[in-house]
């Protein structure tokens, strides 16, 4: 598992410095299939991620934009899945909330997850059971989610979903701080690290956007868990997630 990680670790972290190249160069923004965004950030970032994974181990990977290609690899009991850019309309928008992916499934859970935070330096990283990590100028720290302050909960919601009612209905029942609206993975890392204590995500996700960042945040002693109170998990039909409830210590 620890080879893995520096793997997944130097492969987010050559993602990122490919992404920021994109973005200082300057580039177009083309439509999928879905109608979800796609750039040529997007596509170079995930050939040197899946090129490096396959060329390490004979563990399968699954990618975003492979599948969206209709490149559809089957998974085994233990496998990758890869979202080389993660907040596609942020970057797009200029803004700094996007992200890169990579985790490892293993028995239809998140064991290990590397996140790269390109636009902020930081690469938040971890094994489940074995602690979770953060580096940022060159300094790796150790980071913790932690339990729910006096005063409250201080939620990540998404950017996109912040005028939805559906999540005024759902912080009704919880004694909130304060709510900050951002894009991409970030919002998980934000619980691991012990900076917010709770993001319910009402809306779409796809299992290459949640397993990586899922996996730091259970490393960091946080949780993921369906409406059903159930831990969310890997292998489902079409990859899609059902409606989730990420959360620092419980």
């Amino acid at each position: 598992m620890r080879e893995l990680l520096q793997l997944a670790v130097s492969l987010v972290t050559g993602a990122a410095e490919e992404i920021m190249a994109v973005r200082t160069a300057g580039f177009a923004v083309r439509a999928k299939a879905d109608a979800t965004p796609v750039t040529v950030a997007d596509m170079r970032a995930e050939a040197l991620i899946v090129q490096g994974l396959r060329a390490a181990a004979e563990i399968p990977v699954i990618a975003e934009e492979e599948v969206a290609a209709g490149r559809i690899t089957a998974p085994g009991a233990l496998y990758w899945l890869v979202d080389p850019l993660d907040g596609t309309r942020e970057f797009a928008a200029g803004r700094d909330e996007f992200a890169v992916n990579i985790g490892l499934i293993r028995g239809g859970a998140p064991v290990l997850g590397a996140v790269a935070s390109p636009a902020l330096g930081e690469v938040h990283y971890g094994i489940v059971g074995q602690g979770a990590w953060r580096r940022r100028g060159g300094d790796d720290v150790a980071i913790s989610a932690r339990a729910v302050p006096p005063e409250g909960l201080t939620v990540m919601a998404s950017r996109h979903y912040a005028d939805d009612p559906k999540l005024a209905e759902c912080l009704g029942g919880f004694q909130v701080a304060s709510v900050t609206n951002i894009g991409s993975a970030l919002k998980f890392l934000r619980l691991a690290e012990g900076a917010a204590d709770f993001y319910p995500r009402l809306g779409r996700t796809m299992e290459w956007d949640t397993a990586a960042p899922q996996a730091v945040l259970e490393a960091a002693g946080g949780c993921v868990l369906t409406r059903a109170g159930v831990p969310l998990r890997y292998g489902k039909a079409n990859w899609e997630n059902p409606d989730f409830f990420a959360w620092g210590l419980r």
